[in-house]
């Protein structure tokens, strides 16, 4: 049975590292995964918080244990009986440095080989610096690391805990939103409603940035003049009758629209603490769920309530069906929100009534949910 071991600071572990864990998994019959201890470096994370962040990563691999170390690592390579110390290479430099290590090991006279994997190209840009640096100018690192290792992120760097809030149109998001930030106030708990609908409105009526512009320039020349009022900004009305009305037209105004609402939604992030609560109807159909970790508030509601609510904004039951239609409903949005938290691994699902039986027990029995979920 052949033994190796990958060492690793893992402040945090990102998808780099995770490459290369999977692959020698796969060329090991047992890989040690050591989580290393370095008085001359300044770690974000404690030990054990690398250490959890690093087996919550891994607990698919059954053939891989996380351990910590400090010293030689040869040393800790031979006392753990391994024969083969694996090593990331993304770049000469790092060649280089491995080489030395190498040389330094073999000086010890243990008979422990060196491995080395070459990272894929296009993970080579990931580093543990790195995704620090982007979450600290709250950039998207959904894409360096596992939902886990973002939420500790953000709570350690950003002081942010993000919940999304979903459901249904006329399901009660806004109220319950401004509800849940007021429940977190009596708490002494700083809490932030952030609706996505109201930054796309925002960037579709009157914000002033040229690229902003552009955006609504590219929205007219795709559903026409009728959707453009005499200011330059968007009849949104006039938009929703076309989209709502054409289930390709509303999945290519989505598309227009996905990186704008996140460039805006970073500067509405930025220097907010305390819970994060996004407000969004579309977050499970439009695949926007990795922004809050997979935690989630799903909203139901009953027909009766839903249908008054929504004639009482001015919309007819023509205009309520077509934008119902336009959506997933109560049953779909919980069915793809439960399997994307069984496929990453991490998440957590609350759900509240919020028809005609809603009632302020059941509100502040989530808001307590959600408050021990976060530890706040």
């Amino acid at each position: 049975m052949t033994r190796a071991l990958y060492a690793l600071s893992g402040d945090p572990i990102t998808h780099g590292h995770l490459d290369v864990i999977k692959r020698a998994a796969k060329a090991f019959d047992q890989l040690i995964v050591a989580i290393g201890i370095n008085p001359l470096k300044n770690y974000l994370f404690t030990l054990e918080e690398r250490k959890e962040m690093a087996q919550r990563s891994l607990a698919q691999y059954k053939n891989v244990k996380v351990l910590s170390f400090t010293g030689l690592l040869v040393d800790f390579a031979y006392e753990n009986n391994v024969d083969f110390i694996i090593k990331g290479v993304r770049s000469n430099q790092d060649f280089e440095y491995e080489h030395n290590l190498h040389l330094m090991g073999e000086s010890q006279r243990l008979g422990i080989d060196t491995f080395l994997l070459f990272t894929k190209a296009e993970l080579a840009h990931i580093s543990s610096s790195a995704v620090k640096e982007i979450q600290n100018d709250q950039g998207l690192i959904q894409d360096y690391v596992s939902p886990y290792v973002k939420q500790c992120l953000e709570k350690k760097l950003s002081k942010q805990f993000i919940i999304g809030l979903t459901g249904e149109i006329g399901s009660g998001k806004s109220y319950i939103g401004q509800e849940l930030v007021k429940l977190a106030e009596a708490d002494q708990i700083v809490a932030h409603n952030i609706e996505l609908d109201l930054i796309s409105s925002q960037i579709q009526e009157n914000l002033s940035e040229e690229k902003y512009k552009l955006v609504r320039q590219e929205i007219i020349k795709n559903f026409g003049q009728e959707v453009c009022k005499k200011d330059g900004g968007l009849d949104r009305k006039a938009l929703g009758e076309i989209v709502f009305a054409d289930s390709k037209k509303l999945s290519k105004l989505n598309e227009i629209m996905h990186t704008p609402i996140l460039v805006r939604l970073r500067k509405e992030l930025k220097k907010k603490q305390g819970l994060i609560i996004l407000n969004a109807a579309l977050l499970a159909e439009t695949k926007m769920m990795d922004l809050s970790n997979y935690n989630l508030i799903l909203l139901n509601v009953d027909e009766a309530t839903q249908e008054k609510r929504l004639i009482e904004r001015g919309l007819n039951k023509e205009q309520i069906k077509r934008r119902l239609a336009s959506q997933y409903d109560f049953a779909k949005k919980k069915k793809i929100i439960k399997q994307a938290i069984d496929h990453h691994q991490h998440g957590q699902l609350f759900i509240l009534e919020n028809g005609v039986s809603a009632d302020k027990q059941e509100l502040n029995l989530l808001w307590q949910k959600v408050k021990e979920y976060f530890a706040l």
